[in-house]
């Protein structure tokens, strides 16, 4: 025969099962902040254990727990400790699925990369040969390139030789192949070929080029400008600079007519460099119709980037890292603040116990004290940190 605390007892483990259920196991995650009629479950039980036998009271114990354990709520709550979020609603989906079509069409694609590295290696000294299709061993890393990533390095440091590297994760580890490094943005050989490459050649960046669009029918040269624009926290790296939090590419495209627009991808992967039996590039900036193209209109542009470019990219971080860091925040308060409440409490109990001659040889009271300075400390270093992440300025 099951007493009445037991049936109540009952009845919440069947919900919280069927909850369970519904929620792929997430539900314990958040069982301690449950509110059953504004109460946790802790005084439920105790109430089920004094007045369970009163059927009026076992009636309401039984409907505090069905509308406490409901589906919504608890969604809710798994919603608001969320640092990262699994379920979407459709508008969310959809908005997900056209960031990812956006940004697979400014992905640098792997042969860019390829086609880069191959010639700016060579060029800085290096040594590599194809082995196999699109997998390359390097023989030789230049000193230059390795006293680069020393300088600029924060991971693991670039080798004197590879036996593979590749440009797509499809060629890592063809079967039966030697194991491949995959060069690809943020690797250091990369990094460090790009900082050394830009060194030598920024000025070239500067004077620019000239290109043919040939999905443009019409004759008239247009000027398009290259920005990289970064966001930046108050917080600070291992070197003493702020930290970099998001860095975007932006490109300003003027015109004749002193109109500029913002272009969302890169739009010179698409143009072509001129033909020998086309005008030299001298000629063709000479021309009448170049007349308004000069030394002016970077700044023109780099206004336009800052009105109306820069504020979009700043809202949008901020939209996106402000939640994540609030919740970040609200969690590593209650972890600590719950540990620093437990060790507060031990040292009150270990004191009184050294006080009535009950020593305890593994742990003393001054030991739990400390601990909870210690936990006091982080705390506050963490909200100091948490206050820094949320100064974030272009």
């Amino acid at each position: 025969m099951i007493q009445a605390p037991g049936r109540v007892y009952r009845t919440l483990l069947d919900k919280l099962e069927q909850a369970r259920q519904a929620l792929g196991g997430q539900v314990f995650d958040v069982l301690g902040k449950l509110q059953f009629e504004g109460r946790p479950l802790r005084d439920l039980l105790l109430d089920a254990i004094r007045y369970g036998e009163r059927p009026e009271v076992r009636a309401r114990l039984t409907e505090a727990i069905a509308s406490a354990v409901d589906r919504p709520q608890l969604q809710a709550l798994l919603e608001e400790r969320a640092l990262a979020h699994d379920a979407m609603d459709a508008s969310r989906v959809a908005r997900v699925r056209e960031d990812m079509e956006r940004a697979e069409a400014r992905r640098l694609q792997p042969h860019y990369v390829e086609s880069f590295f191959l010639a700016a290696f060579a060029q800085l000294g290096g040594t590599v040969r194809q082995r196999e299709p699109r997998r390359y061993e390097v023989t030789h890393v230049p000193a230059p390139i390795r006293h680069r990533d020393r300088l600029i390095g924060v991971g693991e440091p670039v080798l004197p030789r590879y036996e593979r590297i590749a440009f797509e994760k499809t060629r890592i580890a063809p079967q039966g192949q030697p194991l491949a490094a995959f060069v690809c943005p943020g690797h250091p050989l990369l990094e460090a070929t790009l900082d050394l490459t830009l060194e030598r050649h920024r000025d070239l960046l500067r004077r620019g080029t000239v290109l043919v669009d040939e999905r443009d029918p019409g004759t008239a040269p247009r000027v398009l400008f290259y920005l990289e624009h970064s966001l930046q926290d108050a917080s600070r790296t291992r070197s003493g600079e702020r930290r970099t939090i998001s860095q975007k590419m932006l490109y300003v495209e003027l015109n004749a007519a002193g109109e500029a627009c913002h272009l969302h991808y890169a739009p010179y992967l698409d143009y072509r460099p001129l033909r020998p039996n086309e005008l030299e590039v001298d000629r063709l900036l000479a021309h009448p119709a170049c007349v308004w193209i000069t030394r002016n209109l970077e700044q023109q542009a780099v206004a336009h980037a800052i009105a109306q470019v820069v504020p979009k990219h700043l809202q949008e971080v901020r939209g996106r890292r402000l939640g994540w860091i609030e919740k970040t925040r609200a969690t590593v308060k209650d972890r600590l603040t719950e540990e620093i409440g437990y060790w507060d409490h031990r040292a009150e109990e270990l004191k009184l116990q050294e006080q009535a001659g009950r020593v305890n040889a593994r742990l003393n009271s001054q030991e739990a004290r400390r601990r909870a300075d210690e936990l006091q400390a982080r705390l506050q270093k963490r909200h100091w940190l948490f206050y820094l992440m949320l100064q974030t300025s272009a």
